[in-house]
């Protein structure tokens, strides 16, 4: 077993390739700026499609500088239950509808 056994080297855990003749890729700085200030600068391929926005550390959207603005989404206004039930009902028919649940409770209190 011993004959068999590698000496002066771990395996898995140290590479026998080098860096030396390795052409590394083309690459540029990429910088985003955001509301609050912030500079963010990331290397990109010279081939890699640039995003328009990233995300800033602290939390708002820095937009890519010398860049598209990125398109502007349109927000819907959000739904509150009172709207979705106007959509159904009429206040006259709300109004109603809450007299005879009233009723209702004051004969259940009243037996």
């Amino acid at each position: 077993m011993a004959d068999r056994a590698l000496r002066g080297m771990r395996l898995g855990t140290q590479s026998l390739e080098s860096i030396e003749h390795a052409e590394l890729a083309a690459r540029r700085d990429v910088h985003y700026d955001c509301p609050n200030g912030h500079i963010l600068t990331f290397p990109f391929s010279v081939e890699a499609d640039v995003p328009l926005s990233w995300e800033c550390h602290c939390g708002a959207l820095a937009l890519l500088r010398d860049g598209d603005q990125p398109e502007a989404k349109e927000e819907k206004a959000a739904r509150t239950h009172w709207d979705m039930l106007l959509e159904r009902r009429t206040i006259p028919e709300l109004e109603e509808l809450l007299e005879e649940r009233l009723e209702y409770l004051r004969s259940m209190r009243a037996s």
